[in-house]
This record gives C-alpha cells, structure tokens and sequence, in this order.
C-alpha cells in the first residue's frame, strides 16, 4: 500500500533534541493520529515533512522511493500539505477565497500578465463544491469565520493534489458543529486515498476519527496503537509516561468577601447588561458556545474596546479602563486565547517576556538590572515548569504548552488581584494542563480572583465554584458549579431559559 514514511529522523536545536531516530508511517487512505505531551516533537516532525524543518539526520519515503525536502515547495511536488492550527499565517486576507486556492497556479504557474479571473473562480468554486462547501470563491477571506478559513486551505490543497495532508489541532478553536463538518471533510478524503496525519490534545475526537494513534515522548516514539485496540487511559499513560490521576486539583470553598464587580456592563463585541462579581478566592467560570462572547467581555474588562455602560470594580473602587495599560496599573491580568499573537512576544527571550509586565521593578532611571531579570526569569521557569534550555531561549522556539505557560508565569510575579483567563489550555496536552490546573488553585489558596472562561464544560465543572453562561454577548444564567451539568450548561448555552422546565 502507498505510504509516506520517516526513517530514524532526528532534529536538534541548540541545546535541545527534539526528535531522537522517529520511523513513522501514514499510509494512503488513512487517519493517524500523532499525539504526545507539549514538547514531545510532533510539530517538530510536521515540520520536517512539510519542509518547513530539514531533519539533521533520518530519510523520507513516499512508495519506499526517498524523497528529499529541503523547503514547502519540496513538499507539495512530493503531494505533502500542512494545514497549521494558527491558519490566518497561510492565507492572504485581502484576497479572495479563489486566489488563495488558485495561489500556487497564479505565482507558479500563470504565464501572461492578464489573469483569466473567470478561469480563477470556476476552478476555486469546483474544488469548494466537491468538498461539499458552502462558501463563494469571490468572498474575501477575511469576510469568513475560522472554520471556514480551515476550509479553504483544505480546498487549496486539493488543488495542489495533496497525497497527505497534515492537520495541525485542527479542531482547537472550532465549535462542536463545525469540527463534526471538518470530521466528514476528513473522512471524505480518506475515502478517496488521502493519508492523513491528525495532531490534537483532544482524544476523544481522536478515537473518534483515527484508525492508528502513534505516540511520541521526548522527542522518541514510544508506541502506535489500533484504536480499537487501547482506551484513552493507555494512551494517556503513554504520552506521560506514568499512571495520570485526577488532574483537577481538590476545590476549596473557603472565600473572602467581593473584592471583583462588575454592573451593567455594555460595549465593544456586542457585549450588553453583564453583571457579574468574584470572592477573593473564587474561581468564576464563564462558559458558553464559540461566538457567545466570552473573549470579548475578557478584552472589554481588561481595556480593550469601549466601555458603553456600566462599571467594573476591584476592593470597591471603580475602574478607568482606557487602555490594557490602565488595567494592570489597577490590579488586572489577562490569559488571551491567542497566545502567540496576543499573549507573548514570539521573537523575544523568556526572560523578556517574563519579566515584562514588571519591568519598571528592574529599571533604574535609563538602566536596566539583568541580573535581577536572569533570576527572577529563572525563578518563574522553575515554578511554573517550563521545558527550556534556559531564559534566553526564544519563546518562538518552546512548544504551544510551555509557551502558555509563559503567558501565565508572566502574572504570576505582579500584583494583579483578577486574573483573566481566556482558554488558558487551548492546545495544551493533558500533563501541562494539570500543571495549570494546579497554578490556578495557587492563587486561589492567595486569595485571588479567577475569571476562567472556557467552551470546555469539563474544564468548567471539574475546576470552579460558581459559572456564569454566556449567550448571544450577555451572561443568561448564573449556576453553583457543584449542582450543575454538562448537559445544563449546553443547554443554556444554546439560548434556553429554564432547564428545570424543559
């Protein structure tokens, strides 16, 4: 059978090795699913593959014949096309669906100085309608939702005649109607010979969509299953390692008095008449459906947008939010969904980015105290357990998980009372995610307010004390987290009004 095949592939970066002699195989007309703790080396072999990364040692093969890929454009003549999670860094927004399709065809491809646009269209509109797509070719793409941009470079790929197609935590930011739309894309391609690699943290979706699961630990591959031949908890076990106990921490109940509030709040994001408050303490869910609002009433209280109505306060003094600036100078921190494009500064050390929400303590006039910044970046590392080298590595260059957890420790050594977290585990396997699990609780146990929002009903119910739905910009109900259901908070998530009554 036709197969796109690694042997004994290695990668190192300075100080690191991230991939150790990985033979790895995806055969033509299958799913496999490639999953492992942050920092495991999945992406790190994606890379390889799809020619972003050249492997410091290791061979490729396509049909047992070796192929070379020193750059993406290797990759595609070889039908190898990546699809990553953070999509927008793929397409062209001020273009139309078409011309991101039909890209490769219009710089490679198309030789006079006229473009042929009807040519465009009517071919980018019969890869979309043959994948069963309900988007036009002369929309803008930055006219269409996530979802939808996943799409179009599914479709762009098809077009490239890709033989395999790698899917990077496809499904981290879609709702639970769009990833079952990408589930039957998928199973489509499969069905017409496409091998697929599927990267996700979420293992249900994998065993629900995956005939093989193979597992990389420490930059080694430890194993492949049949999925009908393990269960979750195995593979758990294997990508960590040891047994996993329950990864919530134990709730305290133990709360102060009120110390966040916020009344009547109305603006930017369609935000409107949200009234919610926080005991120092309490760990506040905020859940609801993806577009329900929650991220953008965590921006609104941190001072991104405007404030139309209302007012927030902390230890009963209200604030003035005019700025993200204005937030933390008055005891606000937030976690943003978007780590690498709103939560850290990507080509920057850890160090800086550790340090930098409280710089002006290692400033003296025009000078700068490095040595005191080294430390307290070492410190923070070691407290919050990020796999690294050392400070001066680039943030670019940790895996998603260590990455949140520098958007995280950056917090945690200033003197915020309310901490903002936005989907602080998107994309975060199950062994940092009890490690953040566990810094929360921490501020809590100091008497810190946590507002953690979340689509994760799980999440909601296996780590706050009360939760507030969100639904169409507004909060529709308030619940003790301890009485409530996955089933209740769908339920008011998708617009209901009295659950008992149903």
């Amino acid at each position: 059978m036709d197969s796109l095949l690694t042997k004994n592939i290695s990668k190192s970066f300075p100080g690191v090795k991230a991939l150790i002699d990985v033979d790895f195989e995806v055969r033509a007309g299958e799913i496999h699913a490639l999953v492992g703790a942050n920092g495991a080396g999945k992406s790190t072999l994606m890379k390889i593959l799809s020619g972003a990364y050249t492997a410091s040692s290791g061979n490729i093969f396509i049909n047992n014949k070796e192929i070379d890929i020193q750059s993406p454009g290797d990759a595609k003549k070889n039908g190898i096309v990546i699809v990553y999670q953070e999509v927008d860094t793929a397409l062209v927004p001020h273009l139309t669906v078409g011309e991101n399709i039909m890209m490769d065809y219009l710089v490679n491809e198309q030789k006079s100085i006229f473009v042929n646009w009807k040519k465009i269209h009517t071919r980018a509109q019969k890869e979309i309608d043959d994948l069963g797509l309900s988007i036009n070719s002369k929309q803008l793409i930055s006219d269409l939702t996530l979802h939808e941009k996943q799409m179009v470079l599914i479709g762009r790929a098809v077009y490239q005649n890709a033989k395999y197609l790698l899917l990077d935590e496809p499904t981290a930011a879609l709702s639970i109607t769009e990833t079952e739309k990408l589930f039957v894309l998928i199973e489509k391609l499969r069905k017409d010979g496409m091998g697929i690699v599927f990267i996700s943290h979420r293992l249900d979706e994998v065993f629900k969509t995956c005939e093989k699961i193979t597992v990389l630990r420490d930059g080694k591959l430890v194993n492949s299953f049949t999925s009908e031949d393990t269960d979750i908890d195995t593979v758990v076990e294997t990508m960590l390692g040891k047994k996993m106990d329950s990864s919530y921490p134990e709730i305290t109940t133990e709360f102060g008095d009120p110390i966040f509030e916020v009344e009547n709040l109305s603006g930017t994001g369609d935000i409107h008449d949200v009234n919610l408050y926080a005991r120092a303490g309490e760990i506040i869910g905020i859940t609801g459906l993806i577009g329900a609002g929650k991220t953008e009433l965590c921006k609104l209280l941190f001072g991104l947008g405007d404030i139309n109505t209302g007012k927030i306060t902390v230890k009963n003094k209200e604030l003035s939010l005019n700025s993200p600036s204005d937030a933390v100078k008055q005891g606000l921190a937030l976690v943003p969904e978007e780590r690498r494009k709103e939560g850290v500064l990507v080509g920057e050390s850890l160090a800086t980015n550790i340090t930098l929400p409280t710089l002006d303590e290692y400033c003296s006039k025009s000078f700068m105290n490095t040595k005191k910044i080294r430390k307290k970046a070492i410190d923070t590392i070691k407290k919050v357990h990020i796999k690294t080298p050392n400070e001066k590595q680039l943030v670019a260059n940790l895996s998603g998980g260590n990455q949140q957890k520098v958007v995280i420790g950056k917090w945690l050594i200033s003197q915020a009372e309310v901490f903002l977290l936005d989907e602080p585990t998107k994309g975060v396997d199950i062994g940092s995610k009890s490690e953040i699990y566990s810094l929360i609780d921490d501020l809590a146990k100091q008497k810190k307010c946590i507002i953690y929002a979340s689509c994760e009903f799980s999440e909601i119910l296996g780590l706050t004390h009360r939760t507030y739905v969100m639904y169409s910009g507004t909060i529709v109900k308030e619940l003790e987290t301890k009485k409530t259901s996955e089933e209740e908070l769908l339920y008011y998530s998708t617009g209901g009004r009295d659950f008992g009554k149903k």
